[in-house]
């Protein structure tokens, strides 16, 4: 029997799974349960071979990882990144399965992608790879198998890509192939700023719970782009003050506020916040380190780690992005008294309206915007409330009650299930 450790284990996927290790542990889970959820149910290798636009052929590696299928078919993003590895797709297939049960969807988690370097690449090379990944992975997705969404570098036209593939495949529209697609083709108003709007929407309700007396939060955000913009934004709306910022690019730092409308505005000229008038230009990696009531690290995973851990200053750290905190720096931050909001909560908007648009697929009705913010807050309200009291209750952090929600109604589900044969 192949060694499954060999193809997977990658800091991240070994971060995910000493993740469920520990809470495992803590809730006693039933052995058999806990070795089948640490490792995926499906994994899938491609090539992904395109016609550059300069005539050569060349070849990318793509994967597909299905984690798990208990609740209801897979659901998970799908990233164009130059360091898309197994062992991390994996990773971000098994915290998709907690967070989908964490919000009681009917999903299991999966992730994809495929190595490239798309900032590089012309709009037509980015087709193309979206279209042939598509074809190499098509016997593994449907809207009864596995859907996927957009996560780096891939958004609502790599969608559309993808679902007319897959249809000219099968010989008719199928728009619940994907979530994150284009209204017109069967998007949902409100899916490009569901996560950022989750976040803020997490992050304000923590902020009441745990520290009603500060009026106006200060606020420090690590990545810029769909997520960090959107939780800006709503966080601005809502009276934080946004001290800080930070993109691929660089950051910049505003004791008295950054005007989130007027740095937007900006962003959609120029490209980047770099140069930005009305804020200092600072050094990205010190953005951690100011003395902030929240952080929001919303770009990449393993950015706060065991050697800048000392030095956050933040009340409370939220997870836009997944994985951004590792777990030896979790340990440092919670010895210092930080909150931690988990990815798996505060991340999960997105998710959450990719399901409003897949229910509107299945049934070819559609909602008005209002209705899916109100059902979104919804479901995000009633999962802090969840975790929040499951905090208390058990005396544990944010994160282990979030996962022993999470895993445990997925492991309840297997062990209703049965093992089969």
């Amino acid at each position: 029997m192949l060694d499954t450790q060999e193809y997977y284990l990658n800091d991240t996927y070994r971060m995910a799974q000493r993740q469920l290790d520990d809470v495992a542990k803590l809730m006693n889970l039933d052995a058999g349960v806990h070795e089948r959820l640490r490792w995926p149910r499906k994994s899938i290798i491609v090539s992904v071979p395109i016609r550059l636009d300069n005539g050569t052929v060349k070849v990318f590696p793509g994967y597909r990882v299905q984690h798990d299928q208990t609740l209801g078919p897979c659901k998970g993003g799908i990233r164009f990144h130059h360091e898309v590895s197994l062992g991390e797709v994996a990773a971000l297939a098994m915290w998709m399965t907690w967070k989908c049960s964490l919000l009681n969807l009917p999903y299991g988690g999966a992730k994809g992608g495929v190595c490239c370097f798309p900032e590089e690449m012309s709009i037509g090379e980015q087709e193309r790879i979206a279209r042939r990944y598509t074809t190499e992975i098509l016997p593994f997705i449907g809207p009864e198998k596995d859907i996927p969404a957009p996560d780096m570098y891939t958004n609502e036209q790599t969608m559309a890509w993808i679902m007319d593939t897959y249809s000219n495949f099968v010989g008719h529209a199928v728009p619940g192939v994907v979530t994150g697609k284009p209204v017109v083709v069967g998007g949902t108003e409100g899916r490009v700023e569901a996560t950022g709007r989750g976040v803020a929407f997490t992050i304000k309700r923590a902020m009441e719970r745990l520290h009603p007396e500060l009026e106006t939060p200060t606020v420090a955000i690590q990545g810029f782009g769909n997520v960090g913009s959107v939780s800006a934004k709503y966080l601005h709306q809502a009276g934080y003050k946004i001290v800080a910022i930070s993109d691929v690019r660089g950051a910049i730092h505003a004791e008295g506020g950054i005007n989130v409308p007027d740095l937007l505005s900006y962003v959609k000229a120029n490209g980047s916040i770099v140069g930005y008038p009305h804020a200092e230009r600072m050094d990205a990696s010190d953005i951690f380190e100011l003395p902030v009531d929240v952080l929001v690290p919303a770009a990449v995973a393993n950015v706060i780690t065991a050697e800048n851990a000392p030095r956050v200053k933040a009340k409370l750290v939220a997870e836009g992005a997944n994985g951004p905190v590792t777990p030896d720096a979790d340990a440092i931050l919670q010895s210092k008294g930080v909150a931690i909001i988990p990815g798996i909560l505060c991340n999960a908007g997105g998710v959450v309206v990719s399901y409003f648009e897949w229910v509107q697929d299945i049934q070819r009705l559609f909602w008005a915007e209002g209705e899916i913010v109100q059902k979104l807050d919804t479901l995000m309200a009633k999962a802090f409330d969840d975790v929040y009291a499951l905090h208390l209750e058990k005396q544990v952090d944010l994160r282990t009650a979030a996962m022993m929600l999470g895993v445990g109604r997925v492991a309840q589900a297997k062990t209703l299930r049965g093992l089969y044969p």
